[in-house]
């Protein structure tokens, strides 16, 4: 399941907006009916789990916390006591809960994001850029692309 590209939208006066056609083919490919809604950690945007991505990645976090380390416990609390399960409508249509627009300044303009397994909701781009500048992607994707390279050739010398 991969989303792919942006998408600029609008949410009506109820804080309503459609999925787009593109993203919810995919859902429906895959089989998916319900999503996760929950804020991004990290960024200054909501982020959309189809309901079988979101259990693994509750799973792998379950994994990496000990249930008998209070810390722990108060991590994962934290990271799924803020979620809302979405369900569309029979138009592809979901409710953006006041909360979590709150959370993110969201207006009637939105992007949608889509980030693999996974689609990311802007508000104002102005406001919290989730790109990076041409000159700086192209740097940064050398230097990833050249350190698989190396490690790779390095595994291939390895077996002759």
């Amino acid at each position: 399941m991969r989303f792919l590209g942006n998408i600029e939208a609008k949410t009506d006066s109820k804080g309503r907006a459609f999925l787009p056609s593109a993203f919810r083919k995919v859902l429906q490919a895959s089989n998916e009916e319900r999503l996760v809604l929950k804020k991004n950690p990290f960024e200054q945007c909501l982020v959309l789990y189809p309901e079988s991505v979101w259990n693994k990645q509750l799973d792998a976090l379950r994994a990496h916390l000990n249930r008998w380390n209070a810390r722990h416990q108060q991590i994962f609390r934290t990271f799924v006591s803020n979620v809302e399960l979405i369900n569309l409508d029979s138009n592809g249509r979901f409710l953006i809960p006041k909360r979590y627009s709150k959370k993110i300044n969201l207006g009637q303009s939105i992007t949608f994001i889509g980030v693999d397994d996974t689609i990311e909701i802007w508000g104002s781009l102005e406001e919290g850029n989730p790109f990076m500048e041409p000159e700086e992607f192209r740097e940064a994707l050398q230097d990833i692309m050249s350190d698989i390279t190396k490690n790779s050739e390095d595994s291939n010398q390895g077996e002759l």
